[in-house]
């Protein structure tokens, strides 16, 4: 399974749009990484394009990554340091809980664009739009190559 194709050109636009609505009322930054296969543990593989997405690098250390492998049926949610330090101990957890709901019944891009409103809603909480502030990161979805 392709994670170029893994979804329509629909289903895309629907992520991709969810992204950008949850970061119109906040300075965090959610992306997308969807990839064939995961050859390691679910969150190193999330962590490792983390770093390669350079997430790690917004100012506030506030992006959070949606990771899936879709051949693999694995997915994490990885946030960095400065969200992580303001949000509730379980609430990567209670969002995955809340997408798998969604992708058990094969609706992956209606659970993934759950789960980024869900971290839009704690990023607005928690780091509010700023009139001064930067796209740091892109909105769009980025694909491994499996």
């Amino acid at each position: 399974m392709s994670a170029q194709t893994f979804f329509s050109e629909k289903e895309k636009k629907q992520i991709t749009d969810a992204i950008k609505q949850a970061e119109l009322n906040t300075s965090g930054e959610i992306r997308v990484h969807v990839e064939g296969k995961c050859p390691e543990d679910v969150l190193d593989r999330a962590a490792y394009w983390f770093e390669k997405l350079s997430m790690h690098k917004t100012e506030l250390r506030n992006g959070v990554l949606f990771y899936l492998a879709v051949a693999d049926r694995k997915f994490a949610i990885l946030g960095d340091a400065g969200i992580n330090a303001k949000v509730p101990e379980d609430f990567w957890e209670s969002i995955k809980a809340n997408m798998l709901t969604q992708f058990k019944e094969s609706h992956f891009a209606n659970g993934l664009s759950a789960g980024i409103t869900m971290a839009g809603e704690q990023l607005k909480a928690h780091f509010p739009y700023q009139t001064d502030d930067v796209n740091e990161l892109s909105d769009e979805i980025s694909f491994g190559k499996k």
